[in-house]
């Protein structure tokens, strides 16, 4: 068995607003049966609401009501899983056999890009936060719309307050000048969750050499995404690349897993969901990677940030 901490899914969003399943055994990539594959497992559950489909009552009320369908599953389902902010509290968890939860937010729109509702975020236990999803707002263009436009002054601001509330600021679909303007100012460790690398797959969403080495350099993490448009072929060859290509870059201690899992229909290699992720274990043992490193790569290098 192994340990797997991953850094994104929107497995929230899909149960609430797609099949209306819970947590414990649903139809998605993840549920809390197929996490009893690991010895120890977190996740990072992200509150995800696409901004150009906002509900009548606006974001923040959907934000709230994703938040409170978290905190519900998390109690319906105490007996396998437990909300965690601190990686005392993950080690505690994983050690009585349950799930480790963690929060983040996919997208500041859910808090109307205030920097002032971050403080209620901080007190939800949200430990990561994405200041746009796909949808240029006040904050930053993105990877794609405005993607030549970088961080605004409320961004700047948005960015500090997310610091002072000991909040990683995620980088994933960000824009390139919003990236850099953000790499300049950070004052904590870089976070892209669920990016891979645009040297080996040149999507847009994807993190350039240089990106990669700012937040190597920062101490912060980038996760693996199994997405197949973002990984650009089927095959686990063609994963694998991505990893290959971060570690020649002094990728050891930054990769991590960030799977994507229930944002993306399409999985590479043949991955159905969660019960998969072994697969690619294997795969990286098969081709020599030393216990050490693969438990790096799966557990240690984000439980650190914790």
């Amino acid at each position: 068995m192994i340990s797997y901490f991953d850094a994104h899914c929107d497995t929230v969003w899909r149960c609430m607003e797609e099949t209306h399943q819970g947590l414990r055994e649903n139809s998605g990539h993840i549920d809390l049966r197929r996490g009893g594959v690991f010895d120890r497992y977190a996740q990072v559950f992200a509150l995800y609401y696409d901004a150009a489909e906002a509900p009548a009552d606006g974001l923040l009320a959907q934000c709230r009501r994703m938040y409170s369908f978290f905190r519900q599953q998390m109690a319906e389902n105490a007996d396998l899983i437990t909300q965690c902010r601190t990686a005392q509290e993950i080690r505690q968890t994983t050690a009585q056999g349950k799930i480790a939860a963690l929060l983040s937010i996919e997208g500041a729109d859910l808090l109307l890009c205030d920097p002032d509702l971050v403080v209620m975020a901080a007190a939800w236990g949200v430990k990561l936060c994405n200041p746009v999803w796909n949808r240029a707002n006040s904050l930053s263009g993105t990877n794609c719309e405005e993607p030549e436009r970088g961080l605004s002054p409320r961004g700047r601001d948005f960015i500090r307050q997310l610091e002072r509330c000991g909040i990683y600021a995620d980088v994933s679909h960000l824009s390139d000048a919003g990236f850099w303007d953000l790499a300049a100012m950070a004052q904590r460790p870089i976070v892209a969750s669920h990016s891979n690398s645009r040297a080996v797959c040149p999507h847009r969403r994807n993190l350039t050499d240089d990106q990669f080495r700012a937040i190597r350099d920062s101490g912060g993490v980038v996760g693996l995404n199994l997405y197949r448009p973002f990984v650009g072929g089927d095959t686990m060859d063609d994963l694998v690349r991505h990893v290959e290509h971060f570690l020649a870059l002094g990728g050891e201690k930054t990769l991590c897993m960030g799977g994507d899992l229930d944002g993306c229909q399409e999985l590479a290699a043949g991955m159905r969901g969660l019960e998969d992720v072994s697969s690619l274990y294997a795969a990286l043992a098969a081709r020599g990677y030393s216990n050490d490193l693969l438990a790096d790569l799966f557990w240690n290098n984000l439980m650190r940030l914790f």
